[in-house]
């Protein structure tokens, strides 16, 4: 069988951002004869996400995640389906995802490491898996929940950064379901502050590349910020935190400005940021899904309820053709994408 892979070629350079020249395109065989507990996959999508360029490092920082390996085949979030089965619990034809999914058109794997899906979970939109109603959505949702201490009728103020990426613009909405009656979202051009507002119902939204950070957090945030769901880090996290208010609540979910730089995970605060939170009480913990798995169920049930409902609206980037995988990888990592960003491999 003729297979397509992607192999992680090198690591980034000095100045630490990633190039497409980083993966390279294979083609080879793969014989598929399978082992007691194997299934054959075909490849419908993949996922590129932030996180990803921690794994681009020698270390990754963060004791769940694995470094790639040069030239060997990358991985991430994938969906597909089986093809050939010797694992009692998969058929052929059955929809798949898994955590661990190889950047290839099909793929030997073990059946205990995927996930059987229900397509009409997402009424078939299969991406949908890979997001909203996928690990990002649960992200987003147990993030809000469990660390974001949002409650029904607190009259609490949400701010978002990475507000229009894949995680934040679910994070939001999620916000808004759970009652906040302000939410903010911070993002990096005018068409996604109006994306974000229009939409997917936000209060406000920021356009960090042109606006006054400080001075339109004060005028969409008069009574403070009550919670931070931060993908970004640096000087956009300096600025939320500065208005934030006594007991608040930093949901500590990426930082994306800081993946490039050789800096431990989470990076260093600001001194000044860092005496805001002990002055105040503010809570900033690490967030991780691997920490919640006993509410995965029922948070992806909440998920496809609001999708399907309408009420939680889904935004996707979409990229043709594995051969394109580092050119949409580097793309997110600049903002290129408006929600999630996915790689279709095949119908």
């Amino acid at each position: 069988m003729h297979v397509q892979r992607i192999l992680f070629n090198s690591r980034p350079g000095n100045n630490g951002a990633p190039v497409p020249e980083n993966f390279r395109l294979e083609d080879t065989s793969l014989q598929p004869d399978l082992n007691e507990g194997e299934v054959l996959v075909r490849t419908l999508y993949l996922s590129v996400d932030p996180y990803m360029r921690c794994r681009m490092n020698e270390d990754t920082g963060a004791g769940y995640l694995t470094p790639w390996r040069l030239s060997e085949v990358a991985d991430g979030g994938g969906v597909g389906r089986v093809e050939a089965s010797r694992w009692d619990v998969l058929a052929p034809g059955d929809v798949v995802t898994g955590f661990n999914w190889p950047w290839a058109t099909h793929g030997v794997l073990k059946g205990s490491a995927l996930q059987k899906m229900d397509p009409q979970l997402v009424d078939g939109h299969l991406s949908h898996l890979l997001g909203a109603v996928g690990l990002t959505g649960l992200t987003a949702l147990l993030g809000i929940r469990e660390k974001g201490h949002v409650t029904q009728g607190a009259n609490q103020t949400l701010v978002v950064s990475g507000a229009a990426g894949a995680c934040g613009s679910i994070a939001g909405q999620v916000g808004r379901l759970d009652g906040c009656s302000r939410v903010l979202g911070v993002c990096g051009s005018r068409e996604k502050c109006a994306a974000l507002v229009d939409e997917l119902g936000f209060t406000a939204a920021i356009d960090y590349r042109r606006d006054d950070v400080d001075a339109r957090l004060k005028e969409c945030c008069p009574d403070g910020v009550d919670v931070y769901f931060d993908n970004v880090g640096g000087a956009i996290s300096d600025a939320v935190i500065s208005q934030m208010n006594s007991g608040g609540h930093v949901v500590l979910c990426g930082q994306i400005s800081q993946y490039n730089k050789d800096v431990p995970y989470p990076p260093p605060l600001d001194p000044r940021t860092q005496e805001t939170l002990l002055r105040l009480g503010i809570t900033r913990e690490r967030f991780t899904v691997l920490s919640y798995m006993d509410q995965v169920d029922a948070a992806l049930l909440q998920l496809s309820t609001w999708v399907r409902s309408g009420q939680l609206k889904v935004r996707e980037t979409v990229v043709d053709g594995l051969e394109n995988m580092g050119v949409a990888f580097c793309s997110m990592m600049e903002g290129g994408n408006m929600g999630k960003q996915i790689i279709k491999v095949s119908d």
